[in-house]
Protein backbone atom coordinates (compact mmCIF):
# COMPACT_ATOMS: atom_id res chain seq x y z
CA UNK A 1 0.00 0.00 0.00
CA UNK A 2 1.35 3.43 -0.94
CA UNK A 3 2.16 5.94 1.72
CA UNK A 4 0.18 9.17 1.42
CA UNK A 5 1.67 12.49 2.46
CA UNK A 6 0.19 15.95 2.78
CA UNK A 7 2.77 18.69 2.49
CA UNK A 8 2.55 22.42 3.15
CA UNK A 9 5.18 24.64 1.53
CA UNK A 10 6.11 28.30 1.51
CA UNK A 11 8.86 30.57 0.32
CA UNK A 12 9.64 33.92 1.91
CA UNK A 13 11.72 36.79 0.62
CA UNK A 14 12.64 39.96 2.52
CA UNK A 15 12.70 42.23 -0.48
CA UNK A 16 12.09 40.91 -3.96
CA UNK A 17 14.79 39.91 -4.61
CA UNK A 18 16.18 39.68 -1.12
CA UNK A 19 17.16 37.29 1.66
CA UNK A 20 14.97 34.22 1.21
CA UNK A 21 13.93 31.11 3.07
CA UNK A 22 11.77 28.05 2.65
CA UNK A 23 9.35 26.37 5.02
CA UNK A 24 8.01 22.85 4.66
CA UNK A 25 5.69 20.80 6.86
CA UNK A 26 5.29 17.13 5.92
CA UNK A 27 2.37 15.19 7.37
CA UNK A 28 1.73 11.45 7.36
CA UNK A 29 -1.63 10.16 8.59
CA UNK A 30 -2.48 13.59 9.97
CA UNK A 31 0.62 13.86 12.15
CA UNK A 32 3.60 16.13 11.53
CA UNK A 33 6.41 13.90 10.32
CA UNK A 34 9.04 16.50 9.44
CA UNK A 35 9.47 20.24 9.22
CA UNK A 36 12.11 22.23 7.37
CA UNK A 37 13.20 25.84 7.84
CA UNK A 38 16.11 26.77 5.58
CA UNK A 39 17.78 29.93 4.33
CA UNK A 40 18.41 29.75 0.56
CA UNK A 41 20.28 32.99 -0.15
CA UNK A 42 19.20 36.11 -1.98
CA UNK A 43 16.54 35.49 -4.58
CA UNK A 44 12.96 36.31 -5.55
CA UNK A 45 9.84 35.13 -3.77
CA UNK A 46 8.78 33.01 -6.77
CA UNK A 47 12.13 31.23 -6.85
CA UNK A 48 11.82 30.63 -3.10
CA UNK A 49 8.36 29.10 -3.66
CA UNK A 50 9.73 26.74 -6.34
CA UNK A 51 12.73 25.86 -4.18
CA UNK A 52 10.37 24.91 -1.34
CA UNK A 53 8.39 22.70 -3.71
CA UNK A 54 11.49 20.96 -5.07
CA UNK A 55 12.90 20.36 -1.60
CA UNK A 56 9.54 18.97 -0.42
CA UNK A 57 9.27 16.64 -3.42
CA UNK A 58 12.80 15.35 -2.87
CA UNK A 59 12.00 14.69 0.81
CA UNK A 60 8.78 12.88 -0.13
CA UNK A 61 10.65 10.65 -2.57
CA UNK A 62 13.25 9.84 0.10
CA UNK A 63 10.38 8.95 2.45
CA UNK A 64 9.02 6.61 -0.25
CA UNK A 65 5.77 8.50 -0.71
CA UNK A 66 3.43 7.12 -3.33
CA UNK A 67 0.72 9.73 -3.02
CA UNK A 68 1.46 13.39 -2.38
CA UNK A 69 -0.80 16.39 -1.93
CA UNK A 70 1.02 19.73 -1.79
CA UNK A 71 -0.62 22.83 -0.35
CA UNK A 72 0.76 26.25 -1.19
CA UNK A 73 -0.37 29.83 -0.75
CA UNK A 74 1.33 30.70 -4.06
CA UNK A 75 -1.41 30.86 -6.63
CA UNK A 76 1.18 31.33 -9.40
CA UNK A 77 3.09 28.18 -8.42
CA UNK A 78 -0.06 26.06 -8.16
CA UNK A 79 -1.40 27.28 -11.49
CA UNK A 80 1.92 26.73 -13.27
CA UNK A 81 2.34 23.20 -11.91
CA UNK A 82 -1.31 22.44 -12.81
CA UNK A 83 -0.56 23.76 -16.34
CA UNK A 84 -3.16 26.53 -16.12
CA UNK A 85 -0.44 29.17 -16.57
CA UNK A 86 2.64 28.83 -18.76
CA UNK A 87 6.05 29.39 -17.20
CA UNK A 88 7.58 32.30 -19.05
CA UNK A 89 10.11 33.73 -16.61
CA UNK A 90 13.60 32.47 -17.49
CA UNK A 91 14.56 32.07 -13.85
CA UNK A 92 11.63 29.71 -13.23
CA UNK A 93 11.74 27.47 -16.32
CA UNK A 94 14.52 25.16 -15.09
CA UNK A 95 12.93 24.98 -11.62
CA UNK A 96 9.56 24.11 -13.17
CA UNK A 97 11.16 21.38 -15.30
CA UNK A 98 12.96 19.95 -12.28
CA UNK A 99 9.74 19.93 -10.24
CA UNK A 100 7.86 18.17 -13.04
CA UNK A 101 10.56 15.47 -13.26
CA UNK A 102 10.28 14.88 -9.50
CA UNK A 103 6.48 14.81 -9.67
CA UNK A 104 6.66 12.00 -12.23
CA UNK A 105 8.13 9.80 -9.49
CA UNK A 106 4.84 9.62 -7.57
CA UNK A 107 1.85 7.37 -8.20
CA UNK A 108 -0.50 10.27 -7.49
CA UNK A 109 0.29 13.95 -7.13
CA UNK A 110 -1.80 17.06 -6.62
CA UNK A 111 -1.04 20.65 -5.74
CA UNK A 112 -3.62 23.05 -4.40
CA UNK A 113 -3.65 26.78 -3.77
CA UNK A 114 -4.80 27.49 -0.22
CA UNK A 115 -5.31 30.75 1.70
CA UNK A 116 -2.24 32.03 3.53
CA UNK A 117 -3.93 31.59 6.91
CA UNK A 118 -4.21 27.83 6.25
CA UNK A 119 -0.47 27.70 5.58
CA UNK A 120 0.67 29.14 8.91
CA UNK A 121 3.34 26.59 9.87
CA UNK A 122 5.13 26.60 6.49
CA UNK A 123 4.94 30.41 6.43
CA UNK A 124 6.40 30.62 9.94
CA UNK A 125 9.23 28.21 9.06
CA UNK A 126 10.17 30.16 5.92
CA UNK A 127 10.06 33.50 7.72
CA UNK A 128 12.11 32.16 10.65
CA UNK A 129 14.90 31.07 8.29
CA UNK A 130 15.19 34.61 6.92
CA UNK A 131 15.01 36.20 10.39
CA UNK A 132 17.77 33.93 11.72
CA UNK A 133 20.02 34.91 8.81
CA UNK A 134 19.36 38.62 9.29
CA UNK A 135 20.14 38.33 13.02
CA UNK A 136 23.41 36.57 12.19
CA UNK A 137 22.36 33.22 13.61
CA UNK A 138 23.25 29.80 12.33
CA UNK A 139 20.86 28.75 9.60
CA UNK A 140 20.22 25.12 8.64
Amino acid sequence: MSRSFEIYIDGASKGNPGHSGIGIAIYLDGGLLKSVSSYIGETTNNIAEYTALIYALEEALLLKAGNVKVNTDSQLLARQINKIYKVRHEGLISLYERAMRLISGFENFSIEHIPREKNALADKLATEAVKKKLKGGIVY
